[in-house]
């Protein structure tokens, strides 16, 4: 019976698969030999072939940046040139499979450009410039503003005070 192993792959589980890996074993009897997914036996074999034990035992460098060029030439090599994607990262030292699939689905959607790097963090916003000091024009328009909404709102006060009144007057 199979254990379903798709959270986590420990060393031991990786060691065992190496071992298989190096007899000569496919991606398909690999996944069936050791109970996995066959999408994850095919990355393990194709990690293997490019980087080798270290690659499939997660012993590799952390977390690499490219250039520009380097990713346009290897994209390239792989969209243009139908090189496989085993020989493109052996030829770049692309580290990961997925790095390279991101690459080619960016390219093939935005053109060379989508591959530039891009500013990190939080856009800056635009900057609010400081106002102007009011002219004396524009004061006195508040003002008058001001002083027409109250006399508006005292008008509606009298007029409802009036018309609840019993005698219909003002008091």
């Amino acid at each position: 019976m199979c254990v379903d192993r798709r959270r986590r792959y420990g060393d031991d589980f990786r060691k065992a698969a190496l071992v298989l890996i190096r007899r000569g074993l496919g991606a398909g009897a690999l996944a069936r030999r050791i109970c996995m997914p066959r999408q994850t036996a095919e990355k393990w074999v194709l990690l293997y072939r490019i980087g080798g034990e270290a690659a499939l035992m997660g012993e590799r460098e952390g977390n690499r940046r490219y250039d520009y060029e380097t990713k346009l030439a290897a994209v390239r090599d792989r969209v243009e040139h139908g090189l496989t994607k085993a020989e493109v990262m052996a030829r770049y030292g692309i580290v990961g499979i997925t790095t390279l699939e991101n690459w080619c689905r960016e390219y093939r959607a935005g053109g060379p450009d989508a591959l530039r790097p891009r500013p990190k963090g939080r856009p800056k916003g635009a900057r609010s410039k400081p106002k102007p000091e009011p002219t004396r024009e524009r004061l006195l328009e508040e003002e008058n503003a001001y002083l027409k909404a109250r006399v508006a709102y005292l008008e509606k006060a009298r007029a409802l005070l009036a018309s609840k009144s019993p005698t219909g007057r003002n008091r």
